[in-house]
């Protein structure tokens, strides 16, 4: 139910502060299409609710606006044609000198709320339009169960189950002010329910562990043998904050492929993964914003085969997307998540991911990744091209080979003393990947890992190899020129 106490200027300000998003859209100036106002507040309450503000500019200024009664009667007017009738508030508040003009709206209890006819919905930072068929019958399925991250989590505590230094990094990546306090920003971002209960969005987005109130909040990664699932031979789970999974999954996607370097004239190396980071992004940050966690039985899944990377989430395309607009638009199960990570910037354009993986994918001369799209969603990234015959690292053209052969001749030229061949090849697994373990040389080198550990002793002795201690993991790196 609507409050009837009106925002303070000081939310006010910590709103505008937080910039536009999922729950909060600016106008300069009352539109001379009233119903522009109307789809707004429309699109709220088949949402989370929220805030729109007369008088603030894209960039979060105040620029003031003047509404005068008569003017004032025409917006509520047009904010009543939304049908069914629901409560809103149209008032003013002064902020530095000047008026802001605020509506505010509640999530409707009467879901599918509609305007001339047609049902407007928040997604992201956007008022869709829903035109098919399709789109009205995934909200009507959504809106009788409620979208997952809208939903309650009552056993959360904010105060005590937040990840405190991911919040403090999410405040910076946003840009929103170091003065607005944790609970006046988790209260902007429509994260609370009216009975003050914490949503299962926030618990995903902020939430120290949300695998203890949402079972299937994990990304599991497995490695196998050859091109099947015979034989596995790694498998790690990866909880904690949707982008720490993010991260750790990127992270161990490193540590198993070929990871080449690139010298340019001196500057800093470039790092080329055989299957490009971008698509590898893509695809994940699309399976923790789109997944179906109504889902009690199934878990993100990245699996790595000899020959190809498989990403999956629970839920197949919605239907709200057909199979033409597959990969020009998008309609996210979770539209609270999706929201957040465009505050973070990842997330950069509605419906234009799977663009960019096929984009990432043919400049790298690797084959069109395919898409399973029924019951669970799948993408399939080869690992090289069929005229490559194997998985090397190594592509054609301007090569890595090039690159190495500088450096190797760096790495003579610096040497205090003849290096052996097996140290040479420890050092070209370090360029091509500086995670790789001391199991995954021996085996390479087919020798004892204490041999590696004899070698690679060798070499820091040379001060050619050094072993870094990362926040998450270790990491090797090659000392190419003399300090």
């Amino acid at each position: 139910m609507l409050m009837n106490n009106h925002l303070t200027s000081e939310a006010i300000q910590s709103i505008i502060h937080s910039g536009e998003g999922y729950n909060a859209e600016f106008k300069v100036r009352v539109p001379n299409k009233l119903k522009e106002l109307s789809e707004e507040i429309c699109a709220f309450a088949n949402a989370a609710g929220g805030v729109l503000l007369i008088g603030v500019d894209d960039e979060n200024k105040i620029c003031g606006a003047k509404i005068d009664n008569a003017r004032r009667s025409s917006i509520q007017n047009a904010l009543n044609e939304i049908n069914p009738h629901i409560p809103t508030q149209l008032y003013s508040v002064e902020i530095e000198g000047k008026t802001v003009w605020v509506i505010e709206v509640d999530s409707g209890t009467q879901k599918p709320y509609a305007l001339s006819g047609a049902i407007y919905v928040r997604q992201g930072p956007n008022t869709q339009k829903l035109t098919t068929v399709e789109q009205m019958r995934d909200f009507f399925q959504q809106s009788n169960r409620i979208y997952f991250d809208e939903a309650p989590c009552s056993e959360f505590d904010p105060q005590k189950d937040i990840d405190e230094n991911w919040f403090e990094a999410f405040r910076t990546e946003s840009g929103l002010s170091k003065t607005i306090s944790q609970e006046q920003i988790l209260y902007n971002l429509k994260l609370f329910l009216d009975d003050g209960s914490f949503k299962k969005g926030g618990v995903l987005f902020f939430g120290t562990a949300p695998e203890r109130f949402i079972e299937t909040a994990e990304v599991r990664c497995l490695a196998f043998e050859g091109t099947n699932k015979t034989q596995i031979i790694d498998d790690k789970s990866f909880g904690g904050p949707l982008l720490k999974q993010y991260e750790h999954a990127m992270q161990w996607l490193k540590s198993k492929l070929n990871i080449r370097y690139e010298i340019e004239g001196g500057g800093p190396r470039k790092e080329i993964w055989e299957i490009p980071e971008t698509a590898l992004k893509e695809a994940l940050i699309n399976a923790l914003c789109h997944r179906d966690y109504y889902d009690k039985g199934a878990r993100i899944t990245v699996e790595l085969f000899k020959d190809r990377i498989e990403i999956t989430n629970p839920g197949g395309l919605t239907s709200a997307i057909s199979p033409e607009d597959f990969g020009t638009k998008s309609h996210s199960r979770n539209p609270l998540v999706f929201g957040l990570f465009v505050r973070i910037r990842m997330v950069e354009q509605v419906g234009s991911g799977i663009g960019r993986i096929k984009d990432q994918m043919k400049a790298a001369k690797l084959p069109a990744p395919q898409f399973k799209t029924e019951g669970m969603f799948t993408v399939i990234l080869q690992r090289f091209g069929k005229s490559s015959g194997k998985s090397s690292g190594k592509s054609s053209g301007k090569s890595s080979s090039d690159s190495w052969a500088a450096v190797k001749q760096l790495l003579i030229e610096k040497a205090t003393s003849k290096i052996g061949k097996s140290s040479f090849k420890i050092l070209e697994m370090v360029y091509y990947n500086q995670y790789i373990t001391i199991p995954e040389m021996a085996k390479k080198l087919n020798i004892t890992e204490r041999g590696v550990e004899k070698n690679i002793q060798k070499l820091k002795e040379q001060n050619l190899l050094v072993r870094m201690e990362g926040e998450r993991s270790g990491y090797w790196k090659l000392i190419i020129h003399n300090s």
